[in-house]
């Protein structure tokens, strides 16, 4: 008995809770929000989060689709933002008519061309290799731009950079770029418009070709592909869609220094897409608004969250490389399986390790921060005196860390016997 092809492929309704529902369930969330009185804090790490998601989106493009690893994405995000931001200093200026009609809501395709633009010139002798030399020409790309920033200042504007304002031009639907509540719908717009147009990608042939290209590339080219043209017309589209998120970022904080070039934000969107996990493109979305608050709100209670942060990314690469989304997608199936109580078990397990090990970590690394400073200060959780010379902070330090790796040991070899 044969069995039509056609009956493989996922139902209609299927494909609508599957692809169209999570969208729109985004963009209605993000309607929402300001209905709900957010503070103004609220409001700008909400449009930190817009940018950081678009950024992310777009590095999972090269790292999660096609397999390439970049140090350098931060390239065209702050190629494509300093594009946008000289744009929003000729619509302040008024000296050509095109821009002095260009409204600074659009300013987000101005980014977008400039990323596409910097990912064709550069993505040209880039792309030839993969693996491990094009991870190494994309480190050595990001040097090179991040040592012309302080070169060509008549474009990068040295350590003072560029800056403009936003609040000129036409204003389209009826914002004026000036509250931090008009930004927010700026952001709203372009971050649903960023995700929608990506997620549209993975579902086009290149899309689906770059996937085979991560896995098999030269099964691609026996088919009849070029691998090579494959990943540079890729490496251009995550470029565009980098820049997209410079222009936004242009707008929301109206000046852009070779900072943004550097391997610093480079580094930031691996650590996000990573920790939300590349395997799937929700990922990015939630290791972007997980590690915008870290940054925003832990840095409030601690000079140590990088190292945390750090912490995070080490755990996730040992016990989660699915990343965030592996975890949720992970407890969905086991639900759907009946099999929830032995993996709840396991997972249980290892995340008490880690809180405990993190515990005897978090009690380390504040004593010893406090200590270094010089100030006198004393970390003092719960109303405890920690010190060095106490002798309950190395029971504190000890104790939940040895208790925590006897935990994940004993675990391990549960799971591998041999």
């Amino acid at each position: 008995m044969t069995q039509d092809y056609a009956d493989l492929a996922p139902s209609a309704s299927a494909k609508f809770y599957g692809r169209i529902l999570p969208i729109l369930l985004f963009a209605l969330l993000v309607v929402v929000i300001p209905f709900l009185g957010p503070s103004r804090t609220m409001y700008s790490l909400l449009n930190v989060m817009a940018i950081n998601i678009v950024f992310a989106l777009s590095y999972n493009m090269l790292l999660g689709r096609c397999g390439l690893l970049s140090f350098g994405h931060a390239v065209y995000y702050g190629l494509g933002g300093y594009c946008a931001v000289h744009a929003m200093t000729w619509i302040e200026a008024g000296t050509s008519p095109f821009w002095a009609n260009f409204p600074v809501f659009g300013l987000p395709l101005v980014g977008f061309a400039g990323g596409a633009l910097a990912g064709a010139i550069i993505g040209w002798p880039s792309c030839r290799r993969a693996g491990t030399p094009f991870a190494m020409i994309s480190l050595g790309v990001a040097e090179l731009i991040a040592a012309a920033g302080f070169m060509f200042l008549s474009f990068f504007g040295g350590e003072m950079g560029v800056s403009g304002d936003r609040m000129n031009g036409p204003a389209l639907f009826g914002l004026s770029m000036g509250p931090v509540e008009d930004v927010y719908w700026f952001m709203a717009f372009w971050v649903v418009a960023g995700l929608v147009g990506m997620y549209a990608f993975t579902r086009t042939p290149l899309g689906k070709l770059s996937e085979a290209t991560r896995d098999n590339p030269q099964r691609v080219q026996f088919i009849g592909y070029d691998p090579t043209r494959v990943r540079y017309l890729v490496f251009i589209a995550a470029g565009a869609f980098a820049g997209m998120a410079g222009g936004m970022s242009a707008v929301n904080y109206e000046i852009f220094t070779p900072e943004a070039v550097s391997l610093i934000p480079s580094g930031f969107v691996l650590i996000m897409a990573y920790v939300g996990g590349i395997g799937y493109f929700v990922g990015p979305i939630l290791g972007a608004v997980l590690l915008t608050f870290m940054q925003s709100m832990l840095s409030d209670y601690t000079e140590a969250w990088l190292l945390y942060l750090g912490v995070l990314f080490i755990s996730i690469v040992m016990f989660a490389p699915g990343g965030l989304a592996g975890i949720v997608f992970g407890v969905a199936h086991t639900a759907r399986n009946g099999e929830t109580g032995a993996v709840l078990k396991r997972w249980g397990g290892q995340a008490a390790g880690i809180l405990l090990a993190l515990a005897g970590l978090i009690v380390l690394v504040e004593v010893s921060t406090r200590w270094s400073n010089g100030y006198g200060e004393i970390f003092e959780p719960f109303g405890l005196h920690l010190t060095f010379t106490n002798p309950l902070t190395w029971v504190l330090i000890v104790v939940p860390f040895a208790a925590g790796v006897a935990i994940l040991r004993r675990l391990s070899r549960e799971e591998d016997p041999a």
